[in-house]
């Protein structure tokens, strides 16, 4: 189910049929030092997850050097299929600041996101996006890139591969167990 090899982001841009102006972009984006740090955040969260017997997701939201939202997969416990990890730390982080829009934010999750974390992402205006290992049954990036969308005016720098091993191997453990 998971591919744990280092994913190779990438970089899309399709004008808008009625605006050549607007572009759908999602960039390339070299990792960062922190990453790994922020990333073990994360994977801390998603061990809590899977302790409470949700799937091992965790996402942490940054701006500079502090977390300004976190979360892990609770769709189970919240009765509510939207509370993936990325939804939940998204959510949180914009309480904390008082604005929907996380402009320039960082958001780190161990697991490369569906399309509904990607829309809410893209709303929130995240301007870079971290994952640990690839989920090549329903991950954006790959989806992306495959059918290369229009109609997208916010850029987002891409970063993946980042401890995706430790991210692969929680979810293996998890999904081991439960077999």
């Amino acid at each position: 189910m998971l591919d744990s090899r280092r994913s190779v982001p990438i970089a899309v841009e399709t004008p808008m049929p009625h605006s050549p102006s607007h572009r759908t972009r999602i960039v390339r984006a070299t990792g960062r030092p922190e990453d790994s740090v922020w990333m073990e955040r994360a994977l801390r969260l998603a061990r809590a997850a899977g302790a409470r017997g949700e799937v091992p997701i965790g996402a942490v939201v940054t701006t500079g050097d502090r977390t300004i939202g976190s979360g892990s997969n609770r769709p189970i416990a919240a009765r509510d299929p939207t509370a993936h990890a990325e939804i939940v730390a998204l959510r949180r982080a914009a309480r904390s600041t008082g604005n929907y829009r996380l402009t320039g934010a960082t958001l780190y999750v161990t697991l490369e996101p569906c399309l509904m974390c990607l829309g809410a992402i893209l709303h929130a205006r995240i301007g870079r996006l971290v994952y640990g290992a690839r989920d090549p049954k329903v991950g954006v990036v790959e989806y992306m890139r495959r059918h290369r969308p229009v109609g997208l005016n916010h850029e987002l720098r891409v970063t993946g591969g980042v401890r995706a091993d430790d991210s692969a191997e929680l979810l293996r453990a998890f999904f081991h167990r439960r077999r």
